[in-house]
């Protein structure tokens, strides 16, 4: 499944890069998407693969660290992003004829350093401030990587600053971008429903339908899992949705919008009809 993850995300950017009728901001924002995606699962599945196989489970320190930095980056970073690309796609239902205009390369190129950026520095912090705490000697990770939390645990002290600070980063980069899709697609509900024929709903529904099917996916799971009314998931819990985004979200998301998307389909059969023609070619 990794290699699966790495190859059709990787197909992806160079599908995207190679068809200039893909050059728009919508799959821009899917070229840094797929790269998140790959970058996440790099940071945990093949260190996850190594402990499988090996009777002595450890890792060392400082890559325990980056490993922390990485995952807990990455995770923000697509949070933030799926928030982008659904005001991306408010303005392409809401406001198309002004579309290329609001959405032109500068504005597209300062969203997406916005939200590396902003991933990247709660990350940082995070890592700096878990790092920090005197750790109990003779503790193992409870968990399939170096998880914020399961690394927590660890310590042998008063952690509520720690939680109260993962608690306003959790609100930050999850429940802010979570609100802004929400509300974009509120707008683009209430835009779609306005249509009056048929055909026009049901192609204003396809320009959103992939997106909207990757944030439930990706918002859905972390939302039912994080707020309960208990003050914390279980151990288990934490563990399955790690696996979920470290596996299976990275899988997904390309051939959801490979099998839902309709210029993604003709820009696949478009270079496979190339590759064909070029086989052919040589083969005479």
């Amino acid at each position: 499944m990794y290699l699966v993850t790495v190859l059709g995300n990787f197909l992806i950017v160079l599908l995207i890069r190679l068809d200039s009728r893909l050059h728009t901001p919508m799959y821009f924002f899917l070229t840094n998407l797929s790269l998140v995606d790959v970058s996440y699962a790099t940071s945990i599945v093949p260190q996850m693969l190594a402990h499988f196989l090996a009777e002595h489970k450890a890792i060392p320190f400082v890559s325990c660290a980056a490993q922390l930095f990485f995952s807990l980056g990455l995770g923000g970073i697509e949070f933030v992003l799926l928030a982008v690309m659904a005001y991306d796609r408010y303005v392409a239902v809401c406001d198309p004829l002004r579309y290329s205009v609001i959405m032109h390369g500068g504005l597209c190129t300062r969203l997406a350093i916005t939200s590396w950026v902003s991933g990247s520095l709660n990350s940082l912090m995070q890592t700096i401030i878990t790092f920090q705490l005197p750790m109990c000697a003779n503790k193992y990770i409870d968990h399939i990587s170096c998880e914020l939390l399961a690394v927590v645990r660890l310590a042998c002290v008063d952690t509520s600053s720690n939680e109260i600070a993962i608690m306003v980063s959790s609100i930050v980069l999850l429940m802010t971008p979570f609100c802004l899709v929400l509300l974009s697609y509120i707008q683009i509900i209430s835009t779609i429903l306005k249509i009056q024929s048929r055909e026009g709903r049901k192609k204003a529904f396809h320009t959103c339908a992939s997106h909207l099917t990757v944030v439930v996916l990706c918002y859905g799971m972390t939302i039912f899992t994080y707020i309960q009314p208990r003050s914390s998931p279980s151990i288990l819990q934490e563990k399955l949705i790690s696996v979920f985004y470290a596996i299976l979200m990275p899988v997904l998301n390309p051939m959801i919008y490979s099998i839902r998307n309709k210029e993604v389909k003709g820009a696949w059969q478009k270079l496979l009809g190339q590759l064909s023609e070029l086989t052919s070619k040589l083969a005479t």
